[in-house]
């Protein structure tokens, strides 16, 4: 028995040192990827830095990754979390977005906000969660933001 676990044990660890050698993709075309959304949007300083602190690493094509994402299988982890949120909402398309889907977007942001399952617990062990206060902001600026859209649609 103690010869089994044994072996268990060193092919666990080989598995994890050979993990090592094979990462997922970065998600860090630069901070110019959010340009777009930013000048059309045209955030507050206050809203901007919301949306860096809280946001884009999950929702842009622009992570700043931390010390932890370099090791597997943190790191499929993180890159699942980043392209699941990117499916949904995605700043650095906002230009290939129609207006209907514009509005639309920021309506489910608002929801997901309000509804606290925006940022994820997962984000929120770490990164702590958005204040009352950010979100009150947030959720005040989309709210207005969408004004713009759903009247062009």
């Amino acid at each position: 028995m103690k010869n089994v676990l044994k072996k268990i044990g060193i092919l666990v660890i080989l598995v994890f040192v050979i993990m090592q050698f094979f990462r997922p993709d970065k998600n860090e075309l630069g901070y110019e990827s959010v340009a777009y959304f930013e000048n059309e949007t045209k955030p507050s300083a206050e809203i901007k830095e919301i949306l860096k602190n809280n946001c884009y690493d999950c929702h842009s094509n622009h992570t700043l990754y931390p010390w932890y994402a370099e090791i597997a299988p943190i790191s499929y982890w993180l890159s699942d979390h980043i392209n699941e949120g990117k499916e949904h909402f995605n700043v650095s398309d906002w230009k290939q977005y129609s207006n209907k889907k514009k509005d639309h977007k920021l309506d489910e942001l608002v929801e997901e906000v309000e509804e606290g399952e925006m940022p994820l617990s997962s984000y929120t062990w770490i990164h702590g969660n958005l204040e009352k206060k950010d979100k009150k902001i947030l959720i005040a600026w989309v709210r207005e933001l969408r004004s713009q859209y759903s009247s062009s649609k």
